[in-house]
């Protein structure tokens, strides 16, 4: 199983980009979550979506990010929008399976101010 995660740039502040990831492999996918790591910070939960397309966010992205998941092709999206200096950092996605969890790459997100 392999995550590939794309959509990332560099955006102005108050700008907005989606974030895809993509899932290849034969595996039941349960949660698909994203994450992020900013410089010199830890690892934090950004937005998970469940199978029965229940959504949890992080406080700092409430009314801003949006996660969607399209389970036919097996991807998870990151709708992001208003986005300020404060969002810059790597986000990865990670899914879980009745196995084990699996992560993407990352992909960076850069919002100048």
């Amino acid at each position: 199983v392999q995550l590939q995660a794309s959509g990332g740039g560099l955006v102005q502040a108050g700008g907005s980009l989606r974030l895809s990831c993509t899932v290849s492999g034969s595996t039941i996918i349960n949660t698909m979550r994203w994450y992020r790591q900013a410089p010199g910070k830890q690892r934090e939960l950004v937005a998970e979506i469940r199978r029965g397309a229940t959504r949890i966010y992080a406080d700092f992205v409430k009314g801003r990010f949006t996660i969607s998941r399209d389970s036919a092709k097996k991807m998870v999206h990151l709708q992001m929008n208003n986005l300020t200096a404060e969002d810059t950092a790597l986000y990865y996605c990670n899914v879980d399976t009745p196995v084990t969890d699996y992560w993407g790459q990352g992909t960076q997100v850069t919002v100048s101010s």
